[in-house]
């Protein structure tokens, strides 16, 4: 449990550590931002197949595959359903936002924009909880890194939008934090979950999975892919996936 707890806490003290990178960046190109994003993209999805939904298969005997692919459908279809409560992440980045809001347009966006970032870290520390479920340690801390890495990026762009609406560096950085907190509430009860009935863990991997695989294609990829750096984009997730795919076959 000291394990799961403390690792819990490294995926959600990424963000806090990308939100410090961006008070000290405060302007992020789209180029950079694309790019680590984008590995950070491999890297998850490296870490959905190969740490969560294989695993699925495996520990699902005779009913693996049904019970692996309702699970990715069902992680895919929830996120699917908080998407039509939040508006998407990019959306939100402060490139549409108006050029004069009003102070009650500013907090309706700023709560928005920190609803939206919370809900979407949930099922991630979720995958990441889940993962020690299956007693390979090494392969969980595997997850809980790809997922960490990419909340550090994600961290580093929350910070703009929200300095931009009006609000003070003190309540950005709170904001920042309970962004964090949610991930490793996220991540305790995919332990818990798991841990109290060993009889869900091949869904519950899987729906891991699928939640992963849904904020990668839903997105990742596309906002990576908005700003002209389509071709560095690209093979920054090719290079995220490979470091994974080696730190699973030599750690593994």
């Amino acid at each position: 449990m000291q394990m799961v707890l403390l690792t819990a806490l490294g995926v959600g003290g990424a963000t806090v550590l990308g939100a410090l990178l961006g008070f000290a960046t405060k302007k992020i190109s789209h180029r950079f931002s694309d790019i680590v994003l984008s590995f950070a993209a491999g890297v998850m999805l490296a870490a959905a197949v190969l740490g969560l939904i294989v695993p699925s298969l495996e520990y699902g005997g005779e009913a693996g595959l049904p019970v692996t692919v309702i699970g990715i459908f069902c992680g895919a279809l929830c996120l699917n359903l908080l998407d039509k409560l939040v508006p998407h992440l990019h959306r939100l980045s402060g490139v549409d936002q108006e050029a004069h809001p009003e102070k009650a347009q500013q907090l309706n966006k700023i709560l928005l924009f920190v609803m939206a970032i919370a809900i979407h870290n949930l099922p991630e520390g979720i995958a990441a909880g889940v993962g020690f479920g299956t007693g390979d340690v090494g392969e969980a801390i595997t997850i809980a890194a790809g997922i960490a890495l990419q909340n550090i990026p994600e961290g580093m762009v929350i910070i703009a939008p929200m300095l931009a609406a009006g609000m003070s560096k003190g309540r950005t950085f709170v904001a920042a934090l309970m962004t964090g907190v949610v991930e490793v509430l996220g991540a305790l009860l995919g332990y818990l979950a798991v841990s109290v009935s060993t009889a869900i863990l091949p869904f519950a991997l899987a729906f891991a999975g699928g939640t992963m695989l849904y904020v990668i294609s839903d997105e990742m990829i596309p906002e990576t892919h908005a700003h002209g750096s389509e071709r560095g984009a690209t093979y920054a997730l090719l290079a995220g996936f490979c470091l994974m795919l080696a730190m699973s076959h030599y750690l593994g």
